[in-house]
C-alpha cells in the first residue's frame, strides 16, 4: 500500500505544475507580451527535451540548430506551396528533417564525446551557407528570408491564447513520449549504450540501430519546436542555424540537470524568466554575464543541475541533524 501511496505521491507535482501552466493566462489577463514569452518558453522546452534525449544514448550535438532550422524551413515551405494547414505541414516537415537527422547519424554513429559533437557543428554550418549562397536561395530567400503561415491564423478569435494551448499541447505530449520511451526497453538500452558500450554489446545490444533511433527521434522533435517558433514569428531566416540556437538547449539542460526528463525543463522556465526579467530592468548586455554565472555556479555546485537541489538540501537537513547525536555518542 506504501509504495502505491509514494508513487501517486510523485505524480502530485508534475500535474499541480500542468494545471498552473494551463491557467497562467487566466492569472496573468491574457496580457500578449506574457503570452509570446510563455509560448517561447514552450517552445524551448520541447527543443531542450529533444536535444536531451540524445545524450540518454550517450551522444552530443552541436549544432542542434541545423534540425531546428531545418523543421522551420520545410514544415513552411510545405504549408505555402500545397496549401495545406500549417499543423499538419509541421509533423510533415519533422518527418523529413529526422530522416536527414538518421543520414546524418549513420556517417558519424561510431564517433563519440566531442568528436560527434563537432561533425553536428559542421553540418549546421554548411547548412545555414547552402541555404544562403547556393540555388537554394531562389526558394528560401537568402538573408532575407520570407514570411511563413500563422499556426492559429490572426483572423481566429484570441489566436495567440488558442496558439498557446496548442503548443502547450505539444509540449506535455512531447515531455509524456520521452517519459514513455525512456521507461520502455529502448529507455533500458539507450541506459546501458550510455553507461559503457562495450558491456552494452556484450550483453547482446547492438548500439548502431539505438543511436540512430535517438538521432532520429530528437531531429524529429526538435524540427516540430522549430516550426512551432518561425510560425509564431511569423517569418524565417537563415539566423535561425545561427550558433547561440545550437546553444541554449544545451545551457538549459545543464542548468537544469542533464539526463534527466524534468531538468530541461526547469532550465528552460530559470532562464528565460531570469532573461526576461534582467531584459525588463534596463539589463541588456550584462544578462549574458548574469546568466554566464548561473552557468559557471550550477557546473561547480551542482553538477547535476538545479534538479538535484531539493535533494542536497535535504541531505544537508539530515547530516544537521546526525551530527549532534555523532557528538553525544563520542
Amino acid at each position: 500500500m506504501i509504495p502505491w501511496i509514494n508513487q501517486r505521491r510523485r505524480y502530485l507535482l508534475p500535474a499541480f505544475v500542468l494545471i498552473i501552466t494551463a491557467l497562467l493566462p487566466l492569472f496573468l489577463g491574457f496580457n500578449q507580451y506574457y503570452l509570446t514569452v510563455l509560448i517561447l518558453m514552450l517552445v524551448f522546452i520541447i527543443y531542450a527535451s529533444a536535444w536531451n534525449f540524445l545524450t540518454f544514448s550517450g551522444q552530443g550535438s552541436l549544432g542542434h540548430a541545423a534540425f531546428f532550422g531545418l523543421g522551420g524551413y520545410f514544415s513552411s515551405l510545405i504549408a505555402i506551396k500545397s496549401g495545406i494547414p500549417f499543423i499538419i505541414a509541421v509533423f510533415a516537415g519533422a518527418c523529413i528533417t529526422a530522416g536527414i537527422g538518421i543520414l546524418i547519424g549513420m556517417t558519424c554513429v561510431r564517433l563519440r564525446e566531442w568528436f560527434l559533437a563537432m561533425v553536428t557543428f559542421g553540418f549546421a554550418v554548411i547548412i545555414q551557407t547552402l541555404v544562403v549562397i547556393s540555388q537554394l536561395s531562389d526558394i528560401t530567400g537568402g538573408w532575407d528570408g520570407y514570411a511563413v503561415p500563422k499556426l492559429i491564423p490572426s483572423s481566429v478569435t484570441g489566436s495567440i491564447l488558442v496558439e498557446y494551448y496548442c503548443i502547450f499541447t505539444m509540449a506535455v505530449a512531447s515531455l509524456l513520449f520521452f517519459h514513455l520511451l525512456l521507461k520502455s526497453k529502448i529507455g533500458l538500452a539507450l541506459a546501458a549504450i550510455r553507461e559503457n558500450e562495450v558491456e552494452a554489446k556484450a550483453s547482446g545490444i547492438n548500439p548502431v540501430p539505438f543511436k540512430l533511433f535517438a538521432f532520429g527521434i530528437s531531429a524529429f522533435v526538435t524540427a516540430i519546436a522549430g516550426a512551432l517558433e518561425v510560425s509564431h514569428f511569423g517569418y524565417i531566416s537563415p539566423e535561425i542555424f545561427g550558433t547561440d540556437i545550437s546553444f541554449w538547449p544545451i545551457i538549459y539542460s545543464i542548468t537544469g540537470g542533464l539526463g534527466t526528463l524534468a531538468g530541461p525543463v526547469i532550465g528552460t522556465v530559470v532562464i528565460s524568466l531570469l532573461w526576461e526579467g534582467l531584459n525588463a530592468l534596463g539589463l541588456t548586455y550584462e544578462r549574458f554575464i548574469v546568466i554566464g554565472v548561473l552557468l559557471i555556479l550550477t557546473i561547480i555546485f551542482l553538477p547535476k543541475g538545479l534538479v538535484s537541489l531539493p535533494g542536497r538540501i535535504r541531505q544537508r537537513k539530515q547530516e544537521k541533524k546526525a551530527r549532534p547525536v555523532k557528538e553525544k555518542t563520542g
